[in-house]
C-alpha cells in the first residue's frame, strides 16, 4: 500500500469511494452534494491537502485535510480495505502534514452513535481528546483535538 497525494486523474475512483461510503457521511445524500464534494477533493488536491492509500492500483482510502485550519476534513475507507492499517496509514501521513505546535482537530460521530465506535478508536489511539458537540449539516457530531 502507498499512501499518496490525489492527482486530477484519481478522481474518477476517488469519487467511486465517496459513493460507496456517502451513507457515513451527512451533507453527501444528493447528487448534487456529491458533485459539490468533487470539486471540494479537486480543490485539496490543487493545494496538496488530499491523501490516497493505492493498494493493486485501486484506491482503498482517502483523506483530506486543511493546513490552515489544521485539522482533518474527511477520512474514509473502502469497506473492502477495512481493518488493514489504511484509516491509520492515511493519518499518520496527514498529521505530518499538519503544524504540530497547534491544536489539529477533526469531527466525528458521538459516543451514543453507531456509526463512530470505529472512527473514535482510531482518533483516541492517535491521541485525541474529545472536545466540544457539535452539530453539521444538521447532524450531531463531536470535535475531537489533539493537543
Amino acid at each position: 500500500m502507498d499512501v499518496l497525494f490525489g492527482q486530477p486523474e484519481d478522481i474518477g475512483s476517488w469519487m467511486e469511494l465517496v459513493r460507496r461510503v456517502s451513507g457515513n457521511f451527512p451533507g453527501l445524500e444528493t447528487d448534487e452534494s456529491i458533485e459539490e464534494h468533487r470539486q471540494t477533493v479537486l480543490r485539496f488536491m490543487e493545494k496538496k491537502q488530499a491523501l490516497c492509500a493505492k493498494t493493486e492500483g485501486n484506491i482503498a482510502g482517502v483523506i483530506l485535510f486543511s493546513r490552515s485550519r489544521n485539522m482533518i476534513c474527511c477520512l474514509a475507507v473502502s469497506p473492502l480495505y477495512r481493518r488493514q492499517g489504511i484509516a491509520s496509514a492515511l493519518l499518520t501521513k496527514a498529521i505530518g502534514e499538519l503544524d504540530r505546535s497547534r491544536d489539529i482537530t477533526v469531527s466525528t460521530f458521538r459516543a451514543d452513535d453507531g456509526k463512530g465506535t470505529a472512527p473514535r478508536a482510531l482518533y483516541k489511539k492517535f491521541g485525541f481528546t474529545e472536545g466540544e458537540l457539535i452539530e453539521e449539516f444538521g447532524y450531531p457530531n463531536q470535535r475531537f483535538i489533539l493537543h
